[in-house]
Parts: C-alpha cells; structure tokens; sequence
C-alpha cells in the first residue's frame, strides 16, 4: 500500500497466538466488514491457534449468526459446530449482547430476590434497561466484565457497533458518575434514605417550589417511580462504578488489543482516524489497522491511461472490441486501486506507527464458516 509513511505490516496472527492477549476489540465506522472481520479473528484464534474463544457481538445485525451457521444469538455464549479445531483443540463460543438481559442479571447478582422483583417492577428500570441512551454501552462494559472475570475463555473477541458509539463505552464509567452525582438525583434520593413517609409526599415537603415544578413537567406518578428506581437501586450505584472503572482499567492493560475497521472510503478514514485519536488519548492499546474490499489489477505496471491508450488504437483499428473493453475494464480498476491508495495514504500518512494490512476485496459476501475462514487467510497473509 504505498503512500509517502509506509505503515508497518500488521501480523494478526502474532496477536491471536500470543496468550498475553485476551481481548481484541474491533472497532469503525458501520457497512466496513467488522462484524465479519471480528468472526474470522475467532475462527481463526480457535482453529489455528488453539484458543478458547468466544465472540461478542453488540451489533444486534444477525449477520454474525449466520455466518457461524447458528439460527440465533443471545446472551449466553454458544458453542459454534463443524469447525475444524481437532488438531488445534481450541474452542468457539458465540454470544450476541441483551443489554437489558444483562441489566436483569446485575441486579440479580447484587440484591436479594424481594429487592430484585421490587427494581423489575419499576416502570422507570424498564424504560432505562430497555432503551435509556447510553445503556447498551455500558452493559456492554459489564458483560466483557463478567466474561473476562469467569477466566474461562483464552480471548475474548468483541464486535462493537457501528460508527462513533463503538468508543461509548470508554466513557461509561464517567457518565455514569456524573448522573449519580447530579443535584437533582440527590434531592431525588434523600427522601428516599429518610424512611417512614410517603417518598413523594417527602419530596413535596422538602423540596417546595423545586418538587412541585418538577411534578408539573413530569407528573407525580413518574416523580414516584424515579425516586423509587434511586432508592432501590442505591445500594448497587457505587457497584456499577467500581466494575466499570475495573473494565475500563482491563481495557487499557496489554492484555487488551483494539484493531481498526476500515475500508478505503473517506467516511470511513475519517472514523479511523477518529478511533485511533481517541485512543491514544485515553491510553488504550492500538494493534492495528485492518484495511477491508482493497481493489488491485492483477498487472500492476500497466496504468490506467496506458490502458485507456491501448484501448484507443486497437478500436481504431477495427476488429479488437472484446480486447478494448479489457483494457477499458483495467483501466477503470487501476483508477480505483490509485484512488484507494491515496485515501489510505491519509491516515498511514497521519498514523504511521500503526501497523496495517490491506484485505482484497472479494468477489462475494462472507455468509458461511469457508468464508470466514478465506477473511482469516487473508487478513493474516505475510
């Protein structure tokens, strides 16, 4: 891939065999491959090198499902079947993540079951375990929490969703505290701690002109409720702090790997680049750039207007159409191949100590296992 910084090669197989490395993270822009990517780093991980592994998709796409051959994914890892592991003796879980699921099972492992049925009730938990912005991030951070601490898998393989919300999850951990923090949730919250009256009739007391405005623009019967989602999930807040600044601390050792998903476009350079700036900045292992649907001639040394010129004469001469549009056809791919290099140019140019390797396109979509094996061959070519 020539540019003006020629990036070091990038040897995935040299990060999925070496048993430091327990997470690979893949993250980029949404359409670039990750997903498909993400499955054949842990077929590949599993088959060649013995690793026990288990891929997480937080993508709720069904394409990881079916190119494993499995009908459906949840929250429970599931061993994927008919790959060839007999000579490697690694192993292949796949999972696909339930953010409110993995909510349930929080509550569940941090309060007794009165308490439990008490914060599944809430009309207020089952709007943010459902759909709360930012909840699926930072169930996210739990679950590769939870699979990390079992100590059962060799590499955890995470599929993040598209776009810029692949990074959301860094910030969890400080999103989280600002709303635990706020002024708003303590007043919310005290009366709650006080016990023996009615939790909005307290606030109401309390609180005054404040409580009562509050129950003009959200009414009392949802004032209730998130007061009583506070209370009872109280005693959990400094819990999910704790484990999230844990995963966050995991997600910046070296044991960790992140790897870029791009294919030569500018959007999704442009997300490249954003990724790798931000995780420099918060000091989170950059492996790689993985470069997908790369475009190359299979003759090089002729260029587009040589062949647009050949292309020309032999029409003028009469009787060669077939082998004018041969070289018309080359000459519009040799184009391409130029133009793709010159927009991975610009962020080899910009990042040229991250390691990168260029994936030829190919000729049809991955949607079975041999497919995803080709992906790992061809991310792992010297």
């Amino acid at each position: 891939m020539p540019s003006d910084h020629a990036a070091p090669r990038l040897d995935v197989d040299r990060i999925l065999a070496d048993p430091g490395v327990r997470i690979v993270v893949c993250c980029g822009a949404g359409g670039v491959g990750k997903t498909t990517t993400a499955a054949a780093l842990a077929l590949r991980a599993a088959e060649r090198h013995g690793r026990r592994t288990v891929v997480l998709t937080i993508d709720p796409a069904r394409r990881l499902a079916q190119s494993l051959g499995l009908t459906e994914l949840d929250n429970t890892p599931r061993p994927v079947k008919g790959i060839d592991i007999e000579a490697s003796g690694g192993e292949l879980h796949a999972m696909m993540l339930d953010m409110k699921r993995t909510f349930d099972e929080v509550v569940l492992a941090h309060t007794d079951p009165a308490k439990a049925a008490e914060i599944f009730a809430n009309p207020f938990y089952q709007a943010v375990s459902s759909t709360f912005a930012g909840t699926q991030e930072y169930m996210a951070m739990e679950k590769l929490g939870q699979l990390h601490a079992r100590g059962e898998w060799d590499l955890i393989v995470v599929d993040t969703p598209p776009s810029r919300s692949a990074l959301d999850f860094l910030d969890a951990p400080a999103r989280l505290s600002r709303f635990l923090d706020g002024k708003m949730l303590r007043m919310l919250l005290a009366p709650a701690r006080a016990g023996g009256r009615s939790m909005f009739s307290l606030v109401t007391a309390s609180f005054g002109l404040f409580s009562r405005a509050v129950q003009k623009i959200l009414g009392a019967q949802l004032l209730t409720d998130l007061s009583g989602f506070v209370a009872a999930l109280d005693s959990m807040f400094g819990g999910f702090r704790q484990r999230a600044e844990q995963t966050y601390q995991i997600l910046q050792a070296r044991e960790t790997a992140f790897l870029l998903v791009a294919t030569p476009e500018p959007d999704a350079i442009r997300e490249a680049a954003y990724f790798a700036r931000r995780l420099g900045e918060e000091r989170m292992p950059l492996g790689g750039l993985v470069l997908n649907r790369v475009h190359r001639t299979a003759v090089p040394e002729l260029s587009a207007e040589q062949s647009l010129a050949a292309a020309a004469e032999l029409t003028a001469a009469g009787g060669h159409d077939g082998a004018a549009d041969a070289l018309r056809v080359h000459a519009a791919l040799a184009e391409r191949a130029v133009r793709e290099r010159g927009m991975a140019a610009t962020f080899t140019n910009a990042f040229p100590g991250v390691p990168t390797v260029a994936v030829t396109a190919q000729p049809a979509d991955v949607h079975d296992v041999d497919g995803l094996r080709t992906i790992g061959a061809a991310i792992s070519l010297p």
